[in-house]
């Protein structure tokens, strides 16, 4: 009972902080995994997640279960030593490898890293390729101050998380560009509504067709050097201001009346 208590409570948190609040961006949303990746996974000190931009490894969210001002100095160049090229981090990035270092000071494939995370207070290490598939590469990793911190169970537990973060990684860019899309279509709808607006004006005042109106705005838009939309925009606001005349001399499509 205990046991199936604690799955459902942790499958309640994943569902939660998987979950996307208005305007959340992609370091935001992944924040949220660090901090409760943290704070669950049992003797988790440390976990950022880390993705590849070009050739380029970049930390985009990262947690500290110690907060004290007095750890930063010795956790600092763990940072640089993650985004090495040489490193197991980028090895994880580049190759969808996953890595547990069970003993850091046993370990003897990346020295450096090794020397480094053991400095900054840490035994043992996981490093997960996070299963994104908008083509960005992401890595999970995950710091103890003792060894062979992540088991059989909590590897599980991480596991879990890496994919709910997956998950989140792909919908929070989607939901970006879809944002951004709906701005697009937004705006356009707007300009051709002006421009609408201001083949109405001319085709009012010379009693002309809509595609003659529309060839008129965009000779006028040319010869000014002025877009489109704002022209259109500016002949519509002087109709509403009874100033169309001296618009319409302004742009050049005052006839000789």
């Amino acid at each position: 009972m205990g046991e199936g208590e604690g799955i459902l409570e942790l499958a309640q948190e994943l569902a939660e902080v998987s979950r996307l609040v208005e305007d959340d961006d992609v370091a935001t949303t992944l924040g949220r995994f660090v901090s409760r990746v943290v704070h669950t996974v049992p003797d988790c000190e440390e976990a950022s997640i880390t993705v590849l931009v070009g050739d380029q490894a970049e930390i985009i969210a990262r947690y500290h279960k110690t907060t004290a001002a007095v750890a930063e100095p010795a956790r600092a160049p763990l940072d640089q030593e993650m985004v090495k090229p040489d490193g197991p981090l980028y090895d994880t990035l580049t190759y969808g490898e996953p890595h547990r270092i069970s003993d850091l000071a046993a370990d003897h494939r990346w020295p450096e890293f090794a020397a480094t995370a053991i400095n900054a207070g840490y035994r043992s290490a996981l490093l997960l390729p996070l299963p994104a598939v908008t083509g960005s590469a992401a890595a999970f990793s995950l710091y103890s101050d003792k060894v062979d911190a992540f088991g059989s169970t909590s590897y599980d537990i991480v596991l879990l998380f890496a994919l709910h973060a997956g998950v989140a990684f792909d919908n929070v860019q989607l939901f970006n560009d879809s944002r951004s899309l709906v701005e697009q279509l937004r705006t356009a709808l707007v300009t051709r509504t002006v421009i609408g607006q201001a083949q109405g004006v001319l085709m009012h005042r010379y009693e002309i067709t809509s595609s003659v109106a529309f060839d008129v705005l965009k000779r006028a838009s040319q010869d000014t050097n002025i877009k489109l939309r704002q022209l259109s925009a500016d002949l519509v606001e002087a109709q509403n201001q009874g100033q169309l005349s001296a618009a319409l001399r302004k742009f050049g499509l005052q006839t000789g009346e």
